[in-house]
């Protein structure tokens, strides 16, 4: 029996349960960073591992060895009766289960039976935010409530893995129109998604606003912008390097909309940055605040948002909070 859990956190908390089989943590952060379509395996991990040893500072060949320990993994599941998948309702889980749950449909599982533990919520604690928060003997408890993934759920996850990897994220708004049931939780996760893009009112998207609305209200440490983030959207389930992913690329834009103190903003979060560092909002962070500037227009953008390379100026997909829909803005050569 294979156990797949969503990060070390809970994958340690299993090892020390009396959950039988084997644990593994899935390390991958499929959230931040490229997420092509149509990229063949070996190229998909060099791809993944470029961004990963960027934005989180970690080695290049440690990375893809990394990577390459997960599909021998994932690729082991023969070996297995049955394999396990442990994820939640945020965001973060939501496309990592995505992922997996494509990739197992794509495979011929003969006789390994494909399980899934998916929760947004446990009786114990009112605040759910996920099962690292758990103890061994509640960990354990969940053992039961496993269900084995059904058609539905893997045409869904296909469906929904190839929209969020499209060129297009209108493949997102096409799916969201669909029954998505099967998967109760993915409906919300991807409509936050959807307002990552920047607004057509200033041109960052949801986490940026909130971010640059709390430090105006007055919460400037790291550590205090973390948590409270985390109280106002934890559906987003950002762990703290993502976090400081957002608001780094903020301080390094060109015309910043913060200016940090007591750390320094280049490279991946370190643990002397995140206990000693605090933000301020420029100028040009106040005006894009006020929608009296827009950051793209002002800055350009380079990033990507699963398969949907932002870059540049002009040709960029905007979240319109007025219609709840995305809409593209071509250039005036178009």
């Amino acid at each position: 029996m294979l156990h797949i859990h969503n990060g070390d956190s809970s994958a340690d908390i299993a090892r020390q349960s009396t959950l039988p089989g084997e644990h593994f943590a899935w390390r991958e952060a499929l959230i931040e960073g490229p997420t092509p379509a149509g990229i063949a395996e070996p190229d998909w991990r060099n791809l993944r591992a470029r961004h990963l040893t960027e934005f989180y500072g970690v080695d290049p060949a440690e990375t893809e060895s990394g990577l390459r320990v997960q599909e021998d993994k994932l690729a082991s599941y023969p070996e297995h009766d049955e394999v396990i998948l442990w994820f939640e309702h945020d965001l973060f889980c939501q496309i990592n289960l995505l992922y997996l749950l494509n990739w197992f449909a794509e495979h011929n599982l003969a006789n390994t039976r494909l399980s899934l533990i998916c929760i947004g919520e446990f009786p114990e604690l009112p605040n759910f935010r996920g099962l690292g928060e758990l103890n061994p003997e509640q960990m354990a408890s969940l053992f039961d409530t496993r269900h084995e993934v059904s058609n539905a759920e893997k045409t869904l996850s296909s469906a929904a893995w190839q929209a969020y990897c499209s060129p297009d994220p209108t493949a997102i708004q096409t799916l969201l129109e669909t029954d998505t049931s099967a998967m109760p939780f993915l409906k919300r996760a991807l409509q936050l998604h959807l307002e990552r893009f920047p607004f057509v009112s200033n041109g960052i998207g949801r986490i940026e606003n909130r971010a640059l609305e709390f430090i105006r209200e007055g919460v400037q440490t790291f550590i205090d912008l973390f948590s409270r983030f985390g109280d106002a959207e934890p559906t987003y389930g950002l762990g703290d390097a993502q976090f400081w992913n957002t608001l780094r690329r903020m301080c390094e834009a060109p015309k910043p909309l913060l200016n940090i103190k007591n750390g320094n903003a280049s490279g991946p979060l370190s643990s002397e940055n995140f206990n000693q560092m605090s933000f301020e909002i420029t100028e040009a962070g106040d005006a894009v605040l006020n929608a009296q500037a827009d950051f793209v227009e002002i800055n350009g953008i380079e990033t990507w948002l699963g398969g949907v390379h932002l870059l540049g100026k002009d040709n960029v997909w905007r979240w319109d909070s007025q219609k709840e829909c995305l809409i593209y803005s071509p250039s005036e050569s178009d």
